[in-house]
């Protein structure tokens, strides 16, 4: 089949600022980094001047800078891009199959990278074409503040920075009221919003439902490996210390100055105070700060019951972490009392006996072996958050994605690894080649799609899938040979943090687990 690229009249938008110029391409309309908000360094979004004539919307807009250069490592697992990178860096890409009154769903992508790091392009597999194109859907990904520009409160310093502390999570509101407001210029639907996230993405969603101003502006969220626990804990507390120590370290007076800063000093002397008061247990931002605009953690405080009733895709991968060691064993070609003896060796023979009954009860057809690689940070958080979130509703559901890659003699699934099949990307990710990528790809993917158009996952191409209750949490198991099971690793997963823990730690203090986001 072939595609007529458009650059033309055909390709012009009309939004509530002024005319915006994309292209098409393979059947869809793209717009790249259009401006929906702008900001002042530490203060809230203000919407953007309108402007005359057409604004090219062609190209991919600034991320938000990082605090460390990012260094080439791992893309045989996670492929990477980076881009230019500055402070404007509120803007926002859209793929869509039509710019007509069609009102297809929105999916909107929150990128992960915690709430320092990342940024709407920063995989390969965020291209929103594939889902765009299959699923009928308008694909929209963003980017916004993070690390000391998006989370440092100032607000002892004065009124103007009340919520500095999370105008990283504003810009998000911010784009979201913009996609309200323009959506169905571009062939969406405003009132059928997904917001689906991975990582800090998950945690992003998980803030949206904690944030009354978000409210009304999205539908429905899939959380991916967004349940991270204290990893990515709230930043409560004041912020004048961090400042205090910041403006004596830049050997200036006011927070005023801190505005004006060049930010790769602000960023330095951000990382060397937060890398002294951290120790201490003191606030170093970085992360949402619960106040009169956020709520706070739900797992802590509650979910917000203004949001309750929003339904949700809950998950995680079956290694997340923990795949990211180096492998020392082929598991292509171990036996089961290979495994045992592994797991026994690794753990020793208490533990290895009381667990291994329930790793092959939850994961019957795995080796024993794989059990020193299964992931207890984000699953144990995770089982509270979904107990505690369907206790609310009935339109909470549970996935974990368990396939196996084929690499170092067969490798358990990474996180990221899942995000191919969601947005049906397998084909830009060389590690999904194998056998069984279509049927799988086509499984997630259709749930998604379920789920985006009704709120409900289930499809014809996978089994049954029943929302979890306090009391049952009933899990799709994504593999190659797809499957629902009810609380299926709840007795192993408090002994895995038990036994499995300390060896975890040791390999993450050691360096020997490269984490990719």
């Amino acid at each position: 089949m072939t595609y007529q690229f458009e650059y033309g009249e055909n390709t012009i938008v009309a939004t509530d600022k002024g005319k915006v110029k994309g292209y098409a391409h393979r059947g869809l309309y793209i717009f790249k980094g259009i401006p929906y908000a702008k900001a002042r360094r530490f203060h809230a979004p203000e919407p953007v001047e309108a402007w005359e004539g057409v604004l090219d919307a062609t190209s991919y807009g600034y991320v938000c800078p990082l605090l460390d250069m990012a260094k080439p490592m791992g893309e045989v697992m996670v492929p990477h891009r980076y881009w230019i990178m500055d402070e404007d860096c509120q803007n926002l890409n859209i793929w869509t199959p039509g710019c007509d009154d069609a009102r297809r769903p929105v999916m909107v992508w929150l990128h992960g990278g915690g709430f320092e790091a990342g940024s709407s392009i920063e995989q390969v597999a965020y291209e929103g074409e594939n889902m765009s194109i299959l699923g009928q859907v308008v694909v929209v990904s963003i980017n916004h503040r993070l690390n000391v520009l998006g989370y440092c409160d100032l607000s002892d310093f004065g009124e103007e920075y009340a919520n500095s502390g999370n105008v990283g999570t504003d810009d998000i509101v911010a784009a979201l009221k913009w996609i309200r407001e323009n959506i169905e210029a571009f062939g969406g639907n405003p009132d059928n919003v997904t917001v689906f996230g991975q990582s800090g993405g998950g945690a992003k969603l998980t803030t949206l439902l904690q944030t009354p101003a978000a409210d009304g502006l999205y539908a429905k969220g899939i959380n991916m490996s967004g349940v991270i626990g204290p990893l990515l804990a709230d930043a409560a507390g004041s912020g004048r210390e961090l400042a205090e120590n910041m403006m004596e370290d830049l050997g200036i007076s006011s927070v005023k100055e801190l505005e004006t800063v060049p930010y790769a000093r602000l960023a330095e002397s951000y990382k060397k105070v937060r890398e002294v008061l951290r120790p201490q247990g003191k606030y170093v931002g970085g992360c949402p700060h619960p106040n009169a605009y956020y709520a706070g953690e739900p797992i802590i405080n509650g979910f917000r019951r203004e949001t309750a009733h929003i339904p949700l895709m809950v998950g995680s991968v079956f290694g997340e972490f923990a795949a990211f060691m180096p492998s020392r064993q082929d598991r292509s070609k171990m036996t089961r009392e290979d495994g045992v003896q592994a797991v026994t060796a690794a753990l020793g023979k208490e533990a290895a006996e009381e667990m291994i009954p329930l790793f092959q009860k939850g994961y019957p057809k795995r080796n024993p072996v794989d059990m020193l690689l299964l992931d207890f940070i984000f699953r144990q958080p995770e089982i509270d958050y979904i107990r505690s979130r369907s206790g609310l509703n009935d339109c909470t559901w549970s996935y974990l994605f368990e396939q196996d890659f084929q690499i170092d003699g067969g490798r358990v699934a990474w996180h990221c690894s899942d995000i191919p099949y969601f947005f049906h990307n397998t084909e830009l990710v060389p590690n999904t080649q194998m056998p069984g990528v279509e049927k799988l790809e086509e499984q997630i993917f259709r749930s998604v799609m379920a789920f985006a158009y009704t709120g409900d996952p289930n499809n014809e191409t996978i089994p049954q899938w029943k929302a979890s209750t306090p009391e049952a949490e009933h899990t799709m198991l994504f593999s190659g040979d797809t499957k629902a099971a009810t609380n299926h690793d709840h007795e192993l997963i408090p002994l895995a943090a038990k036994y499995i823990g300390p060896l975890f730690g040791k390999a993450m203090s050691s360096g020997e687990a490269e984490i990719q986001h």
